[in-house]
């Protein structure tokens, strides 16, 4: 709303005939205070205040300011919209018989109802009429119609009537500083609060209180807990609305220490805590990690109000208590106050923490019993809880209850599909989204690498992209991912490329994918470029920069960056030293056949990752390097019995845009009979210039010819051929091939597991 108020009006208006004006007005009302217009007082809805305004006017009595007076205050007071359009119009009319004398209360009766009632824009719509009929506000009306402008968030309004107050010289009544205080403050106008703060000749706690709100509002917390200390020093007695607001500071910032020093502030200015003081100190508590404490207040809060336990419980569940939240909720079920939308939020969630079905469904009944199905909130916790227990069909019966299906309803039910490993469900209730959001997206990207479905992650994010949806780091964590199990290089410098172009923060998280896409991409250079840009690195950064080095085959970089990441006082856990370990066995080991070496290493990695057969695999290789054929099958053997097999060696090309993957002697490519000729070009082409196969890389136990043969099935001599013939500008000498033979980066082979 951005009307302009006609000021002309006030130019003429002096602050003493202003008070000699109201000062008279005063009189007459009071001179007739005892008239029978005062039982509007008594009337309970606008039809008996009607009625009694009719039987006035028969009476001849609706001329008389005093009448109108009460008739407008009754309005206000009944606080309805239709009761005080009414008033309004009951004023126009008073107006249009006898002028705007004694109308000055009526207007500011009028703007207060308006504004009490949350209808702002109407509150300034009057005082707009009360200016341009030349009536004179006071410094009671100049708080009211501040009060609706903060209420409407009407800066520009705001503005005028700051001027309009300096005009009539309103400007050092301290109640009306107060109220520009607290509208700047709400407003978020820091500097203008603090200019009409500074200029005050007299301030006191309402003035401080309104300015430490202002700062507190804005997120400068420690601002305001200065000024709170600033005030006290001075001689201000705060009261409780300050306090509340100073504890609710050291709650944000989270600030133990300083949230302490308030609280003996309390005791040594004697103040009384009553229950709003209290809620502010269990939750301030709680934040800070004092939970103890935090109880200890609430246990002995003799009156316990629904708020004290909605805010115990808010933070019990924020801090992963889910059975304090339950013991809360059965006392209070026995004790306290009936529980609210709020408190059932956090019980659901602490059902949902536990899975325990039987408590969840206990708190669905009671949602139904007390009708706050209608919640959105509420029914999006039920779903989540249900899901998280495995109740997938209670969760969908939730879900098509709903008369309001919201995004997150829709991200709620994807969410729990794909946490319950149904991806074929999550994808048709994805598909059958009216409108989905970024984490909608974000949900199906992430469960498609989860389920190692890398091609259609990259897919889907192109769809994300043709759709006009915009990326968040979130999204870009998973695509990097995808594009780092694929292999895919020249993807992985689009995906680079894109995140500083679209300026997505790449905070730790993203960073640490980056430096793994990176690695897994062939590319170790650009891995430890987007390391060595890393503000923060945790042990996951860490390990990733050290896997890119294993994966280069360079151990003495693996151990220079494990060295550095204890100085700088990062712990170690069991995958870094994997990692280590890894980059190790690839460099000191295979190359130099040091199968003792080997076969400690790999001891080592399993007694810190069970799970991780690659290094089985390895120290086969090993074993078959050196010929020792027995060894080789005990730790095969070891493998098949441990449940594990091997992963085949693969390749993977990109080719506009789509990767195309290979495994060794695989012939079931549709274009095999186009690659079989490039695949003998290659060779032919390689022996002409006096290349000869290793045939000591074929880790099997077979003949040289065999091992001849399976050399040139390679899952990287296929990718090559693949790409050479896909990318094919020329036909020379009757053969398909290209114009130089060199393959180009945007059809970079990167190997996998061979």
């Amino acid at each position: 709303m951005a009307a302009t108020l006609h000021l002309s009006t006030l130019i003429l208006a002096t602050p003493a005939s202003v008070a000699l004006a109201n000062q008279n007005e005063l009189k007459t009302l009071t001179k007739h205070r005892s008239s029978p217009t005062g039982s509007f007082k008594k009337c309970k809805t606008v039809t008996e205040l009607k009625q009694l305004h009719s039987q006035i006017t028969k009476n001849g009595l609706n001329h008389h300011p005093l009448s109108l007076t009460n008739l407008i205050s009754s309005c206000t007071e009944m606080g309805t919209f239709e009761s005080l359009e009414y008033a309004q119009k009951a004023l126009e009319l008073f107006i249009e018989d006898n002028g705007i004398m004694g109308t000055h209360y009526m207007f500011s009766s009028l703007i207060r109802g308006y504004s009490a009632c949350g209808l702002g824009y109407k509150a300034i719509a009057v005082f707009r009429q009360l200016m341009c009929m030349g009536a004179v506000p006071d410094n009671f009306t100049f708080p009211f119609v501040l009060s609706a402008c903060t209420k409407s968030a009407a800066l520009s309004e705001g503005f005028q009537v700051h001027g309009a107050i300096v005009k009539m010289g309103f400007e050092r009544d301290m109640f009306v500083e107060n109220s520009l205080i607290h509208f700047y403050g709400e407003c978020g106008e820091i500097d203008c609060m603090r200019r009409v703060f500074d200029k005050m000749s007299e301030r006191n706690v309402v003035s401080w209180t309104s300015l430490i709100g202002g700062y507190a509002k804005r997120g400068c917390y420690k601002e305001a807990v200065s000024l709170f200390f600033e005030m006290v020093e001075v001689g201000i007695r705060p009261n409780s609305v300050t306090m509340v607001g100073v504890i609710s500071a050291c709650a944000k910032l989270q600030d133990l220490q300083l949230g302490e020093q308030v609280c003996t502030c309390i005791g040594e200015l004697e103040l009384e805590v009553n229950a709003l003081m209290v809620n502010a100190l269990v939750d301030m508590y709680m934040k800070c990690g004092a939970k103890d404490k935090a109880r200890k207040i609430f246990d002995e809060c003799v009156e316990k109000n629904l708020v004290l336990y909605n805010t115990i419980m808010s933070n019990y569940v924020r801090q992963g208590l889910a059975r304090e939240v339950l013991a809360v909720l059965g006392e209070m079920l026995q004790h306290g106050p009936r529980p609210d939308r709020i408190t059932m939020l956090s019980a659901v969630s602490a059902c949902s923490e536990l899975d325990d079905v039987s408590c969840g469904k206990w708190c669905h009944g009671y949602v139904l019993r007390n009708g706050l199905e209608g919640w959105d909130n509420v029914c999006n916790a039920i779903i989540n809880m249900y899901m998280k227990c495995g109740k997938q069909e209670m969760a969908c019966r939730v879900f098509d209850r709903m008369l309001n299906k919201t995004p997150v309803s829709w991200n709620s039910l994807i969410a729990g599909f794909v946490r319950n490993g149904d991806m074929e469900s999550a994808w048709k209730i994805f598909s059958a989204m009216p409108d989905s959001d970024l984490v909608s997206w974000n949900t199906m990207i992430g469960a498609l690498v989860q389920e190692s479905m890398f091609k259609e992650a990259i897919e889907l994010f192109r769809v994300m992209q043709s759709e006009g949806k915009t990326a968040d780091k979130v999204t870009m964590v998973g695509v990097a991912s995808a594009c780092g199990y694929l292999g895919a290089l020249d993807l992985a410098k689009w995906i680079h490329s894109y995140i500083k172009k679209k300026d997505i923060h790449s905070d730790m998280h993203l960073g640490t994918a980056l430096v793994g896409m990176f690695a897994r991409c062939g590319d170790p250079q650009s891995a430890m470029q987007v390391f060595n840009k890393m503000v923060k690195r945790d042990v996951s950064a860490w390990t990733a920069a050290i896997g890119a080095m294993a994966m280069d085959g360079n151990g003495t970089r693996a151990i220079e960056l494990f060295d550095e990441m204890l100085q700088q006082g990062i712990k170690p856990d069991g995958v870094v030293f994997v990692a280590l370990l890894t980059a190790l066995s690839h460099a000191a080991c295979r190359v130099h056949k040091n199968v003792d070496i080997a076969a400690c290493a790999a001891e080592r990695i399993s007694e810190l990752d069970p799970e991780r057969t690659g290094i089985h695999v390895l120290l086969s290789n090993i074993y078959a390097s050196a010929g020792r054929w027995d060894d080789v099958a005990k730790v095969r053997l070891h493998l098949k019995e441990k449940g594990a097999h091997k992963m085949p060696g693969s390749s993977s090309t990109e080719i506009n845009g789509k990767i195309f993957e290979f495994t060794t002697g695989d012939e079931s490519h549709p274009e095999m009979t186009h690659i079989e000729p490039m695949l003998k070009e290659i060779c032919c082409r390689l022996r002409d210039i006096g290349y000869v196969p290793d045939l000591t890389n074929v880790l099997l136990d077979v003949n040289e010819k065999e091992k001849e043969y399976l050399l040139s099935r390679h899952s990287e001599k296929l990718a090559i051929a693949f790409a050479l013939i896909s990318t094919a500008e020329k036909s020379l000498f009757g053969i398909t091939t290209v114009s130089t033979f060199s393959i180009k980066v945007s059809v970079l082979v990167v190997i996998i597991g061979d």
